[in-house]
């Protein structure tokens, strides 16, 4: 030991040929020893060997190098040469120095490769112009023998050194460097859960993409992109300050630069920065300043008119903008849209003139889709000019090609179907919708959708909406099904459907509920059309409508099962029969009938008659008379109604009732009056009920009751205040003239008056 440390007084003498021998001798002695590198850590050595770099003479430099190459591949030495005042500062020099032979130049890099793993290293050679360390401590590129492989620092690392990228003044040219190497592993820090990460890779994102006025269109072109990419992630932009005055990405002020941009640069400039908006809008949070800017600088008439950009990428990014910004905007869109010429024909123009499905017809018929919807008066000029036979002509050709074939056939075959449904808005007033239906074979159409498969039932959404609409505006289309055996394939698809998840896709709930709509029209044809009772009795509709009123969450397949079921069960009284008697019935014994519907005193099934009262149907059905939407418990209590219709046992259905404790729900609706419809059918079955002796009994002491009924018979219509009547008259409220007056004719004194 102290023969190294007599070696390394030896470094401060002048001789040149000395210091060349003891640097010599130094490094050969700490050449592959660890324990004499320490030693050489101690006092003032490493400062010595450092200074030595800037010697006069080229063979110390040299020695000094070789010497604090061995040194530095200890980890411990690195941290020590890098503390030492100008040492990165010098090597970083000496390797862009043309006056140094080769071999200095190589081994001063090898040195600043070896320091950089330590942050503080890493850190003055960006200072000293030397920045690949820092960004290499972000994401490192490693040659893992198998090829090259990215590998992420440490979290607190990265922060640390986003952090410092930050702070640094970079030219120009180191921005765009760093901005096209580290963009992305900066965007993607971005995204980590930690606020101080996103904080500090914003902050450096915003430094490496400001520019100067001077700077060239490629620069800003860059920016842009990282502006995009930040806007496309997932982030809270307004808790992030990217300003000097704590401005975010969503200040009003740097929105209004954005647009005032937008319209000052070239295509692809206004591209990228209509991604930003994309993104932007893409965020609920984000989303409200966005809509406030540009309602306040009436940027939309502007943004308008890309639809007619001829950069395909251009309209494609702005349609998928207005689409965004729709639901918000709606009204304001759809004014700039009629009041521009030639743009609403230039949306349409994209929806209809393509051959396959591309990207731009998907967001450009969504587009379409949610201005219709917003706007009646688009439908009707669509109906004038003719565009719904176009967009019926194009549903039919891509219904023709494999959904395979492209990623966008979904949501193009779902758009042109939204827009198709829109017409049932003009279904009670145009006629010529309803032809157009009828020319079109729309009924047709939709029975041919509803054998598609792997589009995830997309289409079906909106097709088996329009479809129901049509089959209640018109029975003939009803008709057209029946006769063309689509109905079956509804059955199916209902039960397929219905074994599904509903929370599995968005599309289930509103794909059953179309379904449901559509085969209770057939419920509606049961009187006029055996063809439609044959086809109820062999799919068991009766119990595929019990089935569905159990579909907890969906209230409009509830209500509309419910319906259907009333419909079904107005017929049992016709379909249940008496048993056939034997032949020779009349010459024996009188036969007993047993196992005879109390209602409908036949015989009677679930499958074969409707009837309510075989299988699950009624406890399903008083349970929904206290569910919590009035349109449902309406229903249901229509369905129960038919127990107690004319032409039936009304004491066996009372008594049906009475089992599955269905009384007191129906007058408990009766007291709530929840809706006018439900209050006068409560009003109807109440009556109904009070026919029974004992009931009536029980209800004439009810306070709550009576007066119900008299508020009734005081302020209901005409048929309600009848019913009314009658209901107090079986709780003698009101007195029963037609019996007293009978009562008076029998009495001794009057009955010469007869």
């Amino acid at each position: 030991m102290q023969r190294e440390q007599q070696k390394t007084g030896m470094l401060k003498i002048s001789n040149c040929r000395v210091r060349c021998r003891a640097l010599e001798t130094l490094r050969i002695v700490v050449e592959d020893d660890e324990d004499n590198k320490e030693i050489m850590v101690g006092g003032d050595n490493v400062n010595t060997i450092v200074k030595l770099l800037s010697d006069e003479q080229p063979k110390v430099r040299e020695e000094a190098i070789s010497l604090l190459f061995e040194l530095s591949k200890s980890e411990a030495m690195c941290e020590k040469i890098g503390s030492v005042n100008g040492a990165i500062l010098m090597l970083v020099g000496m390797t862009s120095s043309k006056s140094e032979n080769v071999s200095t130049v190589e081994k001063a890099d090898k040195i600043l490769g070896n320091l950089e793993n330590n942050e503080n290293n890493a850190r003055q050679m960006a200072e000293n112009g030397r920045l690949q360390p820092l960004l290499t401590l972000l994401i490192e590129d490693v040659d893992n023998g198998k090829g090259i492989k990215r590998v992420e620092g440490s979290p607190e690392i990265k922060v640390s050194m986003a952090s410092y990228l930050a702070e640094l003044a970079l030219s120009d040219d180191v921005k765009i460097f760093v901005a096209r190497s580290m963009g992305s592993s900066l965007i993607d820090l971005l995204k980590s859960d930690n606020m101080q990460s996103r904080v500090a890779s914003l902050i450096a994102l915003n430094q490496i993409s400001s520019c100067s006025k001077q700077l060239p269109m490629q620069f800003k072109e860059i920016s842009a992109t990282i502006l995009a990419n930040i806007a496309s992630s997932d982030c809270d932009f307004d808790s992030i300050p990217v300003g000097p005055n704590h401005q975010t990405l969503v200040s009003e002020d740097i929105l209004h630069n954005y647009l005032h941009l937008i319209n000052n640069t070239g295509p692809t400039m206004e591209c990228k920065l209509l991604h930003v908006l994309v993104g932007l809008t893409s965020s609920p949070i984000a989303k409200a300043g966005v809509v406030s800017a540009i309602k306040s600088s009436g940027a939309i008439n502007s943004l308008v008119t890309f639809i007619e950009a001829p950069q395909q990428d251009l309209r494609i990014t702005s349609i998928k903008l207005l689409q965004n910004l729709s639901p918000n905007m709606g009204q304001e869109l759809a004014t700039s849209l009629r009041t521009t010429p030639g743009l609403l024909s230039s949306l349409i123009k994209v929806v209809v003139e393509n051959i396959t499905c591309t990207e731009e017809q998907a967001a450009a018929v969504g587009l379409l889709a949610d201005l219709l919807e917003r706007d009646i008066g688009f439908t009707r000029q669509m109906l004038e000019e003719g565009v719904f036979e176009m967009v019926i002509s194009r549903i039919r050709m891509v219904h023709q090609e494999d959904p395979r074939g492209s990623r966008f056939v979904a949501p193009y075959l779902e758009g042109l179907v939204r827009v198709l449904s829109m017409l049932t808005f003009m279904l009670p007033d145009e006629l010529k919708v309803v032809s157009l239906c009828r020319d079109h074979d729309l009924v047709g159409l939709f029975v041919d959708l509803l054998q598609v498969n792997g589009l995830d039932n997309v289409q079906m959404v909106s097709a088996f909406g329009l479809l129901a609409d049509l089959l209640e505006k018109d029975i003939g289309f009803t008709r057209q099904m029946l006769e063309e055996g689509a109905f079956e394939m509804v059955i199916t698809r209902i039960r397929m459907v219905h074994q599904e998840d509903p929370r599995g896709s968005r599309f289930v709930t509103p794909y059953l509920e179309g379904l449901t709509r559509v085969l209770s029209r057939l419920t509606f044809m049961l009187p006029d059309e055996p063809k439609a009772v044959s086809l109820c009795r062999e799919h068991d509709v009766a119990g595929l409508f019990v089935d569905l009123l159990q579909v907890n969450g969906i209230d409009n397949v509830q209500m509309v099962s419910a319906f259907a079921l009333e419909n079904l069960s107005r017929q049992s009284k016709i379909l249940s029969k008496l048993p056939e008697m034997p032949i020779f019935h009349y010459f024996s014994k009188q036969t007993v009938v047993t196992g005879l519907c109390q209602v409908h005193r036949g015989v009677c099934s679930q499958r074969d008659t409707f009837c309510l009262l075989e299988g699950s149907a009624l406890p399903k059905l008083v349970a929904l008379l206290d569910h919590t939407n009035e349109k449902v418990t309406e229903a249901s209590l229509a369905a129960l109604s038919t127990l107690l219709d004319d032409g039936v046992n009304i004491e066996g259905g009372v008594a049906v009732l009475r089992e599955v404790e269905g009384i007191k729900p129906i007058m408990d609706i009766l007291l709530e009056k929840q809706t006018d419809n439900l209050w006068r059918r409560a009003v109807w079955v109440v009556e109904r009920l009070l026919r029974i002796e004992d009931i009536a009994y029980d209800v004439s002491g009810d306070l709550n009751v009576s007066t119900a009924l008299v508020h009734a018979f005081q302020h209901g219509d005409y048929q309600t205040r009848q019913t009314a009547e009658r209901a107090l008259k079986h709780v003698d409220k009101i007195p029963n003239f037609s019996s007293l007056f009978l009562h008076l004719l029998n009495t001794p004194n009057l009955q010469g008056y007869r």
